[in-house]
């Protein structure tokens, strides 16, 4: 972790911009940086994002900031990697109800070293997820912060994202119409989706007991934006002579500041896939 970097400034630094092309057009998505099968100061680097960002993508690419040899980061100096046959770099999460994916970036950063070239990026670890412990003492309503790129925009010139606050709608303990996710109220726009989402407090909080905490701020990953529940409205139609008539009517979908998502725990799957691995080098 980079120390000299505020807690905000490292969540900016966790996240990166999965650009796509598929047989659609192009698109974008959010991945964010976790590591998996921690041993001591070995862990596997991964990317994880949903599967649709990356679905049907036959390229791809993301951008990674330079580090200076302080191991800081020098906004404005950053390497493009472009990948070919782009869906298959990842690693689906094993349940197909479960809209996550990973992808293994260890030999990427590796080929850069060989190339002198250094990145600086925040990972995500298990130490930022809540025990159930602490997800019991969650109120209904916390403060939450989103990191990603809605509707694609970010700060092309330092390659930085756009934050996002907003509040827990339903109780990150329950799971939402029996699935392991829950909803947030904050402005979700395509672009967010595998944006992750964290429990962020600053100076204090108080806990379910009705007990206030005073201290450091309170930072935990409680999981990834996936999907928003959108309503529609009617475009304007000019002349509609018969309105029984079947005519094409075109619909608009309007976010209604809702979103979806996937809960921390779920991330398990992979400890256990990229564990395996790690045990079988």
């Amino acid at each position: 972790m980079a120390h000299q970097l505020s807690i905000s400034e490292q969540l900016a630094h966790s996240t990166v911009r999965i650009e796509t092309t598929t047989a659609k057009g192009e698109g974008s998505g959010t991945g964010f940086f976790y590591q998996f099968a921690e041993k001591g100061d070995r862990f596997i680097p991964v990317i994880i994002t949903n599967k649709h960002v990356i679905e049907g993508a036959t390229s791809g690419r993301f951008v990674l900031t330079e580090k200076n040899d302080k191991g800081e980061p020098i906004y404005g100096k950053y390497h493009a990697f472009l990948f070919e046959n782009f869906q298959n770099q990842w690693v689906p999460h094993p349940n197909p109800d479960i809209d996550l994916c990973a992808m293994p970036i260890a030999p990427i950063l590796q080929q850069a070293q060989q190339k002198n070239q250094d990145f600086f990026y925040v990972s995500i670890n298990s130490s930022l997820l809540l025990t159930q412990e602490e997800l019991d003492d969650l109120t209904l309503m916390e403060d939450i912060v989103m990191v990603g790129y809605p509707n694609g925009i970010w700060d092309q010139k330092n390659n930085m994202p756009v934050f996002r606050k907003g509040i827990t709608a339903t109780h990150p303990n329950l799971d939402w119409n029996g699935k392991p996710e829950f909803l947030i109220d904050a402005a979700c726009f395509p672009g967010s989706s595998g944006s992750p989402v964290f429990l962020f407090n600053q100076g204090g909080y108080s806990t379910k007991s009705g007990g206030m905490t005073i201290g450091p701020s309170r930072i935990k990953l409680l999981g990834a934006l996936y999907a928003g529940p959108q309503h529609t409205v009617s475009g304007e139609i000019k002349v509609i002579q018969v309105p029984t008539q079947n005519v094409p009517i075109p619909v608009s979908s309007i976010p209604n500041n809702l979103g979806m998502v996937i809960k921390a725990f779920q991330l398990d799957a992979f400890e256990e896939y990229f564990g395996k691995i790690s045990d079988e080098t």
